[in-house]
């Protein structure tokens, strides 16, 4: 079947070259929120990146709706099992940015670990303040990683390279292809940690409270590229003000774009606007992914 496909939030050049070898048709202008309804229904599939929320309302309404695609791990944006009952399949890409959003997260702690945003703001202010910037060192720390899916392992595999201990946590029981120490035992891996990063899908209502941080170590760091909803922001800020917590790497936000200022301006804090996935490399894998599993289906009808 060929099929008219909405990618509303982009693909890659290689990505849009595969669906349209297979002779997909393409719209690549994007269609804003408030006019999806409307518009979705001259479709047999949707592309979409973080952006698009393809919900109830917008299935409702678009009866030859075969095919929701996410470039990227989450579904929360996607009501998916709505559109499962509809007979829609669901496609996205768990692995292909796992490498991109394991090393933002090293970016943000090696950023918080040596001080990099305030001394790169200083100095461009004609400050030389070497002496209050005293750092630490990664190697030797305990990283804690909730959550320990692909993007997990990844991260912790490269931890482990710069000489930290790794310690994983999930629900579930999960497989590796290295050594790895793993626990079931949330609070024990909490007050072990010098590092916590998060790597959880979004749950509805924060997995870190103020009872998730009080079980941290002291002047421990957090780490979330996963998801802004898993966090309460006010919470976190209480932890950062209080010293409970020494500093904190954040790419995603309860509201995006973000407005909590306080946090972004936070001086104990290390912020990017969801980033994770926003590599060259990641971007492609991305693209060729979605494409070739659209591809698939419809190559299927």
């Amino acid at each position: 079947m060929m099929a008219k496909i909405l990618v509303n939030d982009g693909i890659s050049a290689e990505g849009a070259e595969i669906l349209k070898k297979a002779g997909h048709e393409l719209t690549m202008d994007k269609v804003e929120q408030d006019n999806l309804e409307a518009e979705l229904g001259k479709f047999d599939a949707i592309l979409v990146r973080s952006a698009t929320k393809v919900r109830q309302n917008h299935i409702d309404a678009s009866p030859s709706l075969k095919l929701i695609g996410r470039g990227g791990v989450g579904l929360d944006n996607i009501d998916v099992a709505y559109a499962k009952g509809k007979g829609i399949e669901i496609v996205n890409t768990p692995a292909a940015s796992s490498d991109s959003v394991a090393e933002l997260v090293l970016a943000h702690m090696f950023a918080l670990c040596r001080f990099i945003v305030p001394a790169n703001l200083t100095m461009r202010n004609g400050e030389w303040n070497k002496k209050q910037y005293k750092g630490i060192e990664v190697a030797g720390k305990t990283l804690g990683v909730v959550g320990f899916g692909r993007i997990g392992q990844s991260l912790a595999k490269k931890a482990q390279a710069l000489g930290m201990k790794v310690i994983g946590y999930d629900v579930i029981d999960v497989e590796c292809d290295f050594e790895v120490e793993f626990s079931k035992d949330l609070d024990a891996v909490l007050a072990k940690s010098d590092f916590i990063s998060l790597h959880v899908p979004s749950l509805g209502k924060p997995l870190v409270d103020a009872d998730f941080i009080a079980k941290m170590k002291d002047g421990a760091m957090l780490l979330n590229c996963a998801r802004g909803g898993v966090v309460d922001e006010a919470a976190l800020l209480t932890a950062l003000d209080s010293g409970k917590l020494a500093g904190a790497g954040v790419d995603v936000f309860e509201v995006e774009p973000a407005t909590n200022d306080a946090l972004i301006n936070h001086t104990k804090v290390s912020v990017t606007p969801h980033i994770g996935a926003a590599t060259t490399e990641a971007q492609a894998r991305v693209g060729n992914e979605l494409a070739t599993k659209v591809v698939n289906y419809f190559a299927n009808l």
